[in-house]
């Protein structure tokens, strides 16, 4: 892709004042990233955006906002990193399942952002020794099913998530609340080099971007986003691992907690989090697999050429997608296909009632 159509999509992330869901609806208003900047018409009409009023206009036309996107870019290439926008095909599809997720991600490491189990862990940044050794543990067990370990890589329960991941062989991801020019916090370098070498740093921020509080709940749901479930090990009664917990809930993803004593203030929102039946109770990692089925799975024998031979031509164009990809979600069958949703949605269902494909989480399908 050409250097300018960068820098455009950058300067699309870094707007002041217009968020994720804002700056999609300028995408689709205007037909494409490019107009948005590119074109003096579409400029004079922005007014008529969903939720773009003249102060986001001021925040669309600042004319700093290139320059400084080009200045980025720069940093990027220099510095290697990955660019993952919200419109292309390697965007991690986990994450593309949230309509407030970032427009950009920005990553540095080689972790597969797509891979096939993602778990993320939080917790506490003051542990209790117990607490520790349940997140130990938890990431052993982990091992099992090769699951890919996302945390926040701050103090406490998310470090020892982390560095555990990488004694245990384990790709780990850590998301951070600032741009990757820098890391906080300092004690934890050591280990984000481990990381980059042996899974990955991302952010939705620029180099330069200053730290913020805002920054860390934006940073939490990119954590949930990222991952099939949430595991809370230990947590106060508020905290960002109960604010990672609750958006992954509202992403629908499945979200675990580990219960305490009732007297121990450092297990009062996972406890609250079961009591309220926003979290599974789990005792060790088998509970998370045993509730994800992700126990390996006996050989199934191969599906008979029969039933293929048996499909619709609509269906079998269905069928060649999925499997050319291993998996698919319902909007990429209907990008491939040209298929309007309700066809691709009756067509899976029907295929679904025959054994063809089955139903994963987050409207994705593969073959059976």
């Amino acid at each position: 892709m050409e250097d300018q159509q960068w820098i455009y999509r950058i300067a699309l992330s870094m707007l002041k004042g217009i968020g994720p869901v804002n700056a999609r609806n300028l995408v689709a208003y205007c037909g494409g990233v490019e107009p948005i900047f590119a074109d003096g018409k579409v400029k004079r009409s922005l007014e008529k955006v969903p939720g773009i009023g003249p102060k986001l206009i001021a925040s669309i036309t600042d004319k700093k906002v290139l320059p400084a996107a080009e200045k980025e870019l720069t940093y990027v290439r220099k510095h290697k990193l990955r660019m993952h926008f919200y419109l292309d095909p390697d965007f991690p599809r986990r994450l593309k399942q949230a309509e407030d997720a970032p427009v950009i991600l920005f990553a540095d490491g080689h972790a597969d952002l797509d891979a096939e189990h993602m778990v993320s862990i939080v917790g506490t940044r003051t542990p209790t020794e117990e607490g520790k050794r349940l997140c130990v543990e938890l990431v052993q067990g982990l091992k099992e099913c090769n699951a890919t370990i996302v945390s926040g890589l701050a103090y406490g329960i998310d470090i020892v998530a982390h560095r555990h991941a990488l004694k245990n062989g384990l790709p780990t991801i850590g998301c951070v609340a600032h741009g990757l020019d820098k890391l906080y916090p300092g004690d934890h370098a050591s280990t984000a080099k481990e990381m980059v070498k042996h899974g990955a740093l991302v952010s939705e921020l620029p180099s330069g971007s200053p730290f913020a509080p805002g920054n860390f709940p934006a940073r939490n749901r990119v954590i949930a986003g990222l991952s099939d479930c949430t595991i809370v090990v230990e947590s106060g009664p508020k905290g960002g691992s109960l604010i990672t917990a609750d958006i992954a809930g509202s992403y629908d993803r499945e979200v675990f907690a580990f219960p305490g004593r009732p007297i121990d203030p450092r297990s009062e929102g996972c406890n609250k989090l079961i009591q309220q039946n926003k979290a599974a109770l789990i005792t060790n990692a088998q509970d998370v697999i045993t509730m994800m089925e992700w126990m390996p799975k006996k050989k199934k024998a191969p599906i008979q050429a029969a039933l293929f031979s048996e499909l619709m031509p609509d269906e079998q164009t269905l069928v060649d997608i999925i499997k050319a990809q291993g998996s698919a979600h319902i909007d990429d069958l209907c990008v491939r296909s040209k298929w309007a949703q309700g066809k691709v949605a009756g067509l899976l269902l029907n295929m679904e009632f025959n054994g063809v494909v089955r139903s994963l989480p987050g409207k994705v399908y593969q073959l059976n």
